[in-house]
């Protein structure tokens, strides 16, 4: 579970935790956790989101019980500056050139930055957006003007996608090893006043060029592999194409949740796009 094997010994040390604090909170129980585990990232700082996650599925499985929960979860966007007040600017239109300089900027640490990016990605992504979870960087394409034309956010990996593994050769093991090496690409919006031909593989390239030292400058290690599901039917992938991702081949068209194998959710195109030579030798090694 989140990257760790667990033995019995492990839940019972949580389970001891818990009884010995009845007053504790579940923060103060992860973060508990994570000191007694010396449970860190790249840049030592407690692993507490992944602790939580870790705990949460221990309960679900029906091996502890967790202090009862203190805060009732809300949807974040609706505390969000500027969620349901994002309006429609005017039209951009023309050939990417003509824009100027733009700036591509990594705003995950940046709450003014962020809230503006999950407005625009909650009111005009098709899937809407709750938020990112886990590890994560996000970005924001900027005119010179500041006028915000676009967005992106690369979060934690697939847990299982048979097309990426036949690709790179992993196995069960390799793939728990290597996992946090490879990012998600979880949501990319071109706001829909921007009418910019090649200015969506622009930004993929720009992004590509950066992501593995920005992920190491917030997250203490770099990536190597970063991925895509794109919806068929809905987009065609040019733009991944087009800028040098590599089209894997298409999901089943099941969700993660489908444990019955009977839930159909739309097909996806699967790509990838390597962050340096020799990826796959890296991720199998």
């Amino acid at each position: 579970m989140q990257g760790r094997v667990l033995r019995a010994g492990d839940v019972a040390q949580i389970r001891q935790l818990i009884a010995a604090h009845p007053g504790w909170s579940r923060w103060r129980v992860s973060r508990q956790l994570c000191a007694q585990w010396d449970w860190r990232n790249g840049i030592g700082a407690f692993k507490d989101m992944a602790a939580r996650a870790l705990l949460l599925k221990l309960q679900e499985r029906g091996l502890i019980e967790l202090p009862t929960r203190r805060r009732t979860p809300t949807n974040r966007m609706q505390r969000r500056p500027g969620a349901s007040t994002h309006r429609e600017q005017g039209l951009i239109v023309g050939e990417l050139p003509a824009l100027g300089p733009l700036a591509v900027v990594e705003i995950s640490r940046d709450a003014v930055g962020r809230a503006e990016l999950a407005a625009a990605l909650a009111k005009f992504h098709y899937l809407g957006y709750g938020g990112p979870v886990g590890q994560n960087v996000q970005y924001t394409v900027r005119t010179v003007q500041g006028r915000m034309l676009a967005g992106a956010v690369f979060g934690a990996a697939a847990w299982k996608c048979a097309a990426r593994e036949h690709w790179i050769g992993w196995s069960g093991p390799q793939r728990e090893q290597g996992l946090h090496l490879v990012a998600n690409q979880a949501r990319f919006l071109i706001l829909p006043w921007v009418q910019v031909p090649r200015l969506a593989s622009w930004i993929l390239g720009q992004v590509a060029g950066r992501i593995a030292q920005d992920w190491q400058a917030k997250y203490g290690h770099r990536l190597v592999l970063l991925e895509s599901f794109v919806e068929r039917g809905r987009f065609a992938g040019s733009s991944y194409r087009a800028a040098n991702w590599i089209w894997l081949g298409s999901t089943q068209g099941r969700s993660r949740q489908d444990q019955a194998r009977k839930l159909q959710v739309p097909s996806k195109d699967i790509y990838v796009y390597e962050l340096g030579r020799r990826t796959r030798q890296w991720l199998c090694s």
